[in-house]
Parts: structure tokens; C-alpha cells; sequence
């Protein structure tokens, strides 16, 4: 039986992040030098953008350029912004062959305005798709987010929009730059490390983490349907017990 048989199509994540991680020591791997493991990278993008749509995944946010990646040598930084939005411009059409839209999150007014104008009109060309919502954090990093939302929930309190001490969970989550989408079921990370690395650390609270020690371009879409049979694996219990979860999930 083949990975995507295995998977139960009633039980997906509805949203799946991944830190795509090991471009450059892939391409170190085979004597190449880094931007041909970016470009590798984006075909990696492609094949598993493609299989979240087929099994119907809901959204797909990827962690694309993170704030940090800014301080890499300017060279590889430029070389980047221009794989990454030539990249986008050749995908668009089959984003909407496939009924992919796409969006991003992340303090964009740091990139290039050649690359977020180019950015922002495949956002609009996508944007009267239906299915898979592929979210891309650009110049992202989850504490940047988080202080923008306190700065935001802290700017209403100032003017009397708000008080201060109604302010819950809901509220800030609905400041988050993720507001339009649920929290990701499922985090996935190629690349061996077992770390976060400041990206969506408030949405990923109940997230199923799943690490890999596959470099980003050798990752394939049997990898994503393992990882997603390993996710509908696990029991999620939220704080509850094994018991609580069993009664709730026979009421349904």
C-alpha cells in the first residue's frame, strides 16, 4: 500500500506548516553551490503543494524567508528575493489550474518593492481561488508578530476601543497576521534540527510536530503522506484525558 493510500481522507489537518529546512547543506552535500539548493528547494515546493491540494488540505503555510535570513550575506539575500518571486510568477498559473490561492504573511514592507509588488499580484491573481489557501511567511519571525499584535491590541486600549482587561485569547489571536486562518494541525521540519526557530510559536500551542531528517529539496510528496499518516496516528487531547477524548469522539 502506498503512502496516500494510507491516509484516512476524514481525518486530514486542516492546515499544515513546514519549516523548510537544509537547501544549503543539501547543496554543499553534492558540491553545489547554495542558490542551486534554493532552486531545488522550489521544486520541492511545487510536488508538495501539489499533494496538499489533491488530498485537500485547507491551507499550507510555508516558512519561506525568515527575519533572521536577513542578516545572510547580501548576495545569497538578493539572489533569494529573486528565486523566490520569479519562482511565484512561473507557479501562478498552475496555482490557478489547481485552484490554489496564495498569500503571505510577515513584515513585507522590509522586501525589495520590485519583489513584494510582483508578490502582491500573484496574491491578486490568485485570490478568486476556492481551494488550498498556499501562505508563504515571508521576512516573518513569530515574536515580531506577537509584538506587532501587542502593539496593535495596546494602540485600541489607548483610544478607548477596548479595555484592557477584557482581553483574552481570541482577542489576541485575532491581531496574530494568521487571523484568516485556523492553527496548523500539524507542524512539519525537514532537515534533522528539532527546533522551532521563531515561527508561529503562539499557533502551533496544540500543534503535532513531525521532524524529518530529509534535506528540504530531497523531500518528497511520499514524505508529506507519512507524515501526514504519523499526525492521524496520535491522539489529540488538548489537556483532556485519553478517556474524555474517546466518549467525545463517539458522541460525534
Amino acid at each position: 500500500m502506498s503512502s496516500i493510500e494510507k491516509i484516512d481522507r476524514e481525518r486530514l489537518p486542516r492546515h499544515v506548516a513546514i519549516i523548510m529546512d537544509g537547501n544549503g547543506r543539501w547543496a554543499k552535500q553534492h558540491g553545489f553551490l547554495r542558490s542551486i539548493g534554493h532552486e531545488n528547494g522550489v521544486t520541492t515546493v511545487r510536488k508538495i503543494t501539489e499533494i496538499a491540494s489533491e488530498l485537500g488540505i485547507g491551507f499550507l503555510t510555508l516558512y519561506t524567508f525568515s527575519t533572521e535570513n536577513w542578516n545572510r550575506p547580501q548576495d545569497e539575500v538578493d539572489a533569494l528575493m529573486n528565486l523566490i518571486v520569479i519562482s511565484i510568477e512561473q507557479q501562478t498559473p498552475d496555482l490557478i489550474k489547481n485552484n490554489v490561492s496564495l498569500t503571505a504573511i510577515g513584515n513585507l514592507n522590509r522586501m525589495p518593492n520590485f519583489a513584494r509588488e510582483r508578490l502582491e499580484k500573484c496574491m491578486s491573481d490568485t485570490a478568486h481561488c476556492t481551494g488550498l489557501v498556499l501562505c508563504l511567511a515571508l521576512s516573518y519571525s513569530s515574536r515580531w508578530e506577537i509584538v506587532e499584535a501587542c502593539k496593535t491590541l495596546a494602540t485600541q486600549a489607548a483610544r478607548g476601543e477596548i479595555d484592557p482587561a477584557t482581553i483574552n485569547d481570541e482577542m489576541v489571536a485575532g491581531a496574530l497576521a494568521t487571523r484568516d486562518m485556523p492553527d496548523p494541525d500539524l507542524l512539519i521540519r525537514t532537515a534533522g534540527d528539532e527546533r522551532i526557530s521563531n515561527f508561529l510559536l503562539w499557533q502551533i500551542a496544540y500543534s503535532e510536530l513531525y521532524f524529518t531528517p530529509k534535506f528540504w529539496p530531497d523531500f518528497t510528496k511520499d514524505d508529506f503522506c507519512d507524515a501526514i499518516v504519523d499526525y492521524q496516528s496520535r491522539e489529540r487531547r488538548f489537556g483532556k484525558t485519553s478517556e474524555q477524548v474517546i466518549n467525545q469522539n463517539e458522541q460525534i
